[in-house]
């Protein structure tokens, strides 16, 4: 099971998730989505955990639970949606020719 972890401070890290939530259960994978420009956390990350149950109790008890100063917002992750691209918006391609 993949749970969202939001609310994230920007000095939490992928270690820091990983020691919490293994307190519940074998993390899989730990993902802090991170910004391309500045490099700094995006305040979010995406935990993965392969027993729903050992998921299910961390999702339960860290919910709301503090790290670094800022209450956890834990919950099951949801597939991506499909955002339209606005219109006018101009697509552009690394290197070659236009």
């Amino acid at each position: 099971m993949k749970l969202y972890v939001g609310n994230l401070s920007f000095e939490s890290t992928e270690n820091d998730l990983q020691d919490l939530f293994e307190s519940h259960g074998t993390v899989d994978e730990v993902n802090l989505m991170m910004d391309r420009m500045t490099g700094r956390s995006r305040g979010f990350a995406f935990v993965t955990m392969n027993d729903n149950a050992q998921a299910e109790a961390a999702k339960n008890a860290l919910n709301g639970r503090d790290l670094n100063g800022r209450a956890l917002t834990v919950n099951e992750a949801r597939p991506r949606e499909e955002r339209p691209r606005p219109q006018g918006a101009r697509q552009s391609y690394a290197g070659g020719r236009r």
